[in-house]
């Protein structure tokens, strides 16, 4: 009998075991990877709601929440804020790499901070586009699902923000000054810019598609899952701070106007998800899915009447049962006052660790369901840690 008879002969029997296969495209521990920006990175993941007493009551990850080097002790790429309870990690199984970053645009910015876009930037020092990273990492790795949130940052979000915030605190309750149609803001949202956005955010899923292509993917052996931006604050008669005086950003940390609330819910955030949606079908790629996150956090806002700080619902801490359904799931808006305490300006507005983890019972859903869909609020208290949430 040769040699090789005789190794197949006791391979069959189970007595040697087969040559290995290495991590690849079909091979190996499957793989869901997010990409893009705050919204899915992690950012303000730390908090578990908000209290104006004291960090401890919603200080749930602790110092080292952004820390997503291997031993936990720094960020990869200072200021990405990957948190620990970002979305990428489904468990089940499943392994989870979180590339995306806080302040991300769809293309790759190097100012005071290097912000990965979604694109094939390399530097030749080790500063990589999240499309590069995605390709080196999906070569070696079995990635069956990519889950991206972009284009905020394109429309400028932080800077509508902060402008909104500052007409708040500077001007009276019987004059307002509206942020909605200050030049700074309406720039943002002419019919020019839009199809502008429309066309780097399809490109950034075009992107997507190469870097899994030339990393050895047919485009039906894995799916995209596009997510929707969430609103963030209740409109108008939601707010359980009244607009006159200075406790709806003081005390609340949701310094926005009524006219400037209903016109983010109602024109800002629209405009933007619709052109997320619209994006999709400009990219051209047949395996995207989306993922509707508009009404994700409905009930559980920033300054909602539906719930409250830690001290106006009677809760000391973030591991009371009760805490996931009666403090918000949005951070604060942070001003300069947040200089000294262990709080960023750039968590405002951001989804928490509540937040964070229903979400990644979202993409829990979408990937064990193979599909996408609308995901929202689906009762109350904690299943095996995370919120309960539906994918309809």
């Amino acid at each position: 009998m040769s040699a090789a008879i005789l190794l197949l002969s006791l391979t069959g029997l189970g007595l040697v075991a087969p040559p290995a296969h290495a991590d690849g495209p079909g091979s190996g521990t499957p793989y869901v990877v997010t990409v893009g920006d705050s919204y899915i990175s992690g950012e303000a993941g730390r908090w578990a709601g908000s209290s104006n007493d004291s960090e401890a009551p919603a200080d749930a990850l602790g110092a080292h929440a952004y820390h997503d080097n291997a031993s936990h002790t720094a960020e990869q790429i200072p200021r990405c804020h990957r948190s620990l309870s970002a979305e990428a990690y489904i468990g089940g199984g499943v392994g989870g790499l979180n590339l995306a970053c806080s302040g991300a645009k769809t293309t790759t910015g190097t100012g005071d901070y290097f912000k990965p876009g979604i694109d094939f930037y390399d530097d030749g020092a080790g500063n990589l586009g999240q499309a590069k990273m995605l390709q080196q990492f999906a070569a070696a790795h079995n990635v069956k699902q990519v889950v991206v949130s972009i284009g905020g940052n394109d429309f400028n979000f932080a800077s509508i923000v902060t402008q909104c915030v500052q007409d708040f605190l500077l001007s009276p309750s019987w004059d307002p000054d509206y942020c909605k149609d200050d030049s700074s803001v309406v720039a943002n949202f002419t019919s020019a810019n839009i199809t502008t956005v429309r066309a780097r955010i399809a490109t950034a899923f075009q992107n997507i598609r190469t870097a899994m292509r030339n990393a050895g993917y047919g485009d039906t052996a894995w799916s995209l899952v596009v997510q929707t931006y969430p609103s963030p604050i209740p409109s108008a008669s939601g707010f359980r701070y009244s607009q006159s005086g200075f406790t709806r950003q003081s005390t609340g940390g949701c310094g926005f106007w009524n006219a400037d609330a209903d016109w983010a819910n109602a024109t800002a955030l629209v405009t933007i998800n619709n052109t997320v949606r619209a994006a999709i079908g400009q990219s051209g790629l047949a395996n995207a899915r989306l993922l509707e996150l508009q009404s994700a956090f409905n009930g559980r806002r920033l300054c909602e009447k539906t719930v409250g700080l830690y001290e106006e619902v009677g809760l000391s801490s973030w591991t009371q049962p009760a805490a996931v359904d009666r403090t918000e799931w949005i951070n604060q808006i942070r001003t300069v006052t947040t200089i000294g305490s262990n709080y960023f300006i750039q968590e405002s507005l951001h989804p928490n660790y509540w937040a964070q983890l229903a979400l990644r019972n979202c993409v829990r859903q979408t990937y064990t369901q193979n599909r996408g869909g609308t995901c929202t609020i689906a009762g109350t208290g904690l299943v095996n840690g995370e919120p309960r949430m539906t994918l309809s």
